[in-house]
């Protein structure tokens, strides 16, 4: 007699980059995963801790390089839970922040199937840490903000202007193609010696920082050939990484 399928999506965040960022509970739901539904930025490492059995399809997306339409990734979770039972939906960083997670979740829930979220750590917190970036410090900013660099409309958002007036910390996710939009922006306010720090690949080998101020940010970038999937952090506190700190000497030095 064959088993009864009790279909079932699990939403897991696999973290920032480094399979080792990855919580105990995310490693456990894989464990038990009939199906991996996996993005682009996920280390396939992680992969191993499905069963052998699973099966493992990539839905991820690139700039430029989409492999599945988001609404083809919805109506997979859904096909793949009602044929096969559980299916893991493994996306970088947390599945709710800037992660389409709610969708998805909002979508399958419509066909009777049960949902489960496991959050990730999000690279917008442990990217900035990972390399000495703390988003808070106190005396130097008591508030953060993440702005996404892209919205669905592919503009930049509107919410970085209320961002740049404040003396918060603010981190960009998906900014690397506006850097520009973002130097303007903040140069309008004023806040042309502003520190900021791009982290490319941020927590894996791959990692590349590019740190400097909002007056000569664009011409490091191009210098060093910044790429997404890259992090934008600005304000204060990216003069606190000891990593980045000759950096911010050697200017000091000169006056910059």
């Amino acid at each position: 007699m064959k088993p009864v399928i009790q279909p079932k999506v699990t939403l897991v965040g696999a973290g920032p980059g480094d399979p080792d960022l990855i919580t105990l509970k995310a490693v456990l739901a894989l464990n038990k995963a009939d199906v991996v539904l996996y993005d682009a930025l996920i280390d396939p490492v992680l992969l191993d801790h499905a069963p052998a059995s699973a099966i493992k399809l990539f839905v991820g997306k690139r700039v430029g390089k989409h492999s599945l339409p988001q609404e083809d990734t919805n109506q997979l979770c859904v096909s793949l839970a009602k044929k096969h039972g559980h299916v893991v939906r493994l996306k970088g960083g947390d599945p709710f922040v800037f992660g389409r997670g709610a969708e998805e979740v909002d979508y399958i829930e419509t066909f009777g199937i049960s949902t489960e979220v496991i959050p990730g750590i999000t690279s917008a917190i442990a990217v900035p840490a990972a390399a000495g970036v703390p988003v808070t410090k106190r005396g130097i900013s008591e508030s953060f903000w993440v702005v996404t660099g892209t919205t669905s409309a592919g503009d930049l958002s509107k919410d970085l202007s209320l961002a740049a007036q404040s003396t918060a910390t603010v981190v960009v996710l998906m900014g690397t193609k506006k850097l520009a939009q973002i130097v303007s922006v903040y140069r309008k306010f004023g806040q042309q010696d502003l520190p900021i720090a791009i982290i490319q690949s941020g927590t894996t080998r791959d990692e590349k920082i590019t740190a400097g101020f909002m007056h000569d940010i664009e011409e490091k970038a191009f210098e060093n050939k910044v790429e997404a999937p890259a992090i934008i952090i600005i304000g204060e506190v990216v003069r606190e990484s000891i990593r980045l700190a000759e950096i911010y000497r050697e200017a000091e030095k000169y006056n910059l």
